[in-house]
């Protein structure tokens, strides 16, 4: 077992040949102790309870933990039943994990020669083509694919040996899925002409992990040179091979949660972000996450709620709740008289603290380099009408509320 898992061998437990062959394993080892068997009840078939029951006597008998997930499957799903059907799996797994746990699975080489295909296909890079790796963070713990290097045959053959029966769900012969369709008709087909088509192919997505690995390296050394805080300078990634480049962003954005994006909206980010106008303010969103451009650097950030208009928020406590995407205020002090926070409305004036005149808030605005969208959604606190602290930018003249932090701001906003 690798070093790195401390925690529960969670297995997940469909009752099939390879998970079958998987529990049997760890439970006969000294390992049986920290095995927890998760079957997911998909509820997508007839024979689901009845397979469901299956996994828990099997469970039983091996004196394994049994715990019943049970998921809701939508088969009009965009991304097809397959995608929808493993999406609600694993979402329910990384619910049941604690730190230091291990989601332990059943995958091995076909599965693995498979994957590569269908990636090959789809049209995929080599981060794609690495596929399944037997061991990587996963959730709060780690994911581990013990069986990856093995092949179906030796799993069958050790299941016969120990007298062990599975269930055999006919989903994974209907040519209506692709991942079946390879199994069945494309794979035996290519192993006519090429004997060692599963080999070569799994072979591959090792040889791919290892350039994944390098790449990766070369991204952070990129990012480096180009980061500061959230945003990326962007002559430091017009600096880089257009190749380098690609591969820097993809990484960046992997880095921060985001989807990485595909060819086309890589293309876009070249020509609508980089190299804009240096005073255009484009923007370049798709699911899940937004791309900015303020000056010379370019900012990634989950999409934004619509700005705050005309609202006004009486501040009584320590923490005051802002409207969504503008965060939370906290103050160390209580202050002398009631507090108002308001936003941006425009023709605003403010004197900082130590500074003998007042000036426009656009004009502090763009002296400390706030982009619009954090502006727009910038804090500004009043005492008796006279606005006394912008949130980010500081106090003014008259404020004696104390310390004053803003979290959750808006990506962009600056850090002091």
């Amino acid at each position: 077992m690798p070093g790195p898992v401390a925690g529960r061998l969670i297995v997940a437990f469909s009752g099939g040949l390879d998970s079958t062959v998987l529990l049997h394993r760890l439970a006969s080892q000294d390992l049986r102790a920290r095995v927890l068997a998760a079957h997911v009840h998909h509820g997508l078939q007839p024979a689901a309870d009845g397979w469901a029951a299956q996994a828990q006597a099997r469970c039983a008998t091996l004196g394994v933990p049994f715990e019943l997930l049970r998921v809701r499957v939508n088969p009009a799903d965009g991304g097809g039943p397959e995608a929808a059907a493993r999406a609600a799996r694993y979402a329910a797994l990384r619910g049941l994990m604690r730190p230091g746990d291990a989601l332990v699975t059943a995958h091995q080489r076909d599965d693995q020669a498979e994957t590569v295909l269908l990636r090959l296909l789809r049209g995929t890079g080599v981060d794609g083509l690495a596929a399944m790796q037997p061991l990587c963070a996963f959730a709060c713990g780690w994911l581990w694919r013990p069986l990856l290097d093995e092949p179906r045959e030796a799993l069958r053959e050790y299941a016969q040996r120990h007298g062990l029966s599975w269930i055999e769900d006919p989903h994974n012969d209907d040519p209506r899925y692709a991942r079946s369709w390879l199994r069945r008709e494309v794979l035996p087909l290519l192993r006519t002409h090429f004997p060692q088509a599963r080999d070569s192919l799994a072979r591959t997505a090792v040889l791919a992990a290892e350039a994944a690995g390098m790449l990766a390296e070369l991204a952070a050394m990129d990012l480096r040179e180009a980061r500061l805080g959230d945003a990326l300078r962007i002559e430091a990634l017009l600096g880089l091979s257009a190749g380098r480049r690609r591969n820097a962003l993809r990484h960046w954005l992997r880095g921060r949660g985001f989807g990485v994006p595909g060819a086309e909206a890589l293309g876009r980010i070249e020509r609508e972000l980089l190299t804009a106008a240096a005073d255009a303010e484009p923007l370049l969103a798709w699911p899940g996450v937004e791309l900015r451009r303020y000056r010379e650097w370019l900012y990634a950030m989950a999409p934004l709620p619509p700005a705050p208009t005309g609202q006004a928020l009486h501040w009584s406590g320590a923490a005051l709740v802002l409207p969504a995407g503008c965060g939370e205020l906290r103050r160390a002090a209580p202050a002398a008289a009631p507090l108002k926070v308001r936003f941006p409305a425009g023709g605003e004036r403010f004197r900082p603290r130590g500074a003998a005149h007042h000036r426009t808030l656009k004009n502090l605005f763009q002296e400390a380099g706030v982009p619009p969208w954090v502006r727009q959604r910038t804090p500004l606190v009043e005492q008796d009408g006279a606005l006394v602290y912008i949130a980010g930018l500081g106090p003014g003249a008259g404020w004696d509320g104390g310390e004053v932090e803003w979290l959750g701001a808006p990506a962009g906003t600056p850090t002091g």
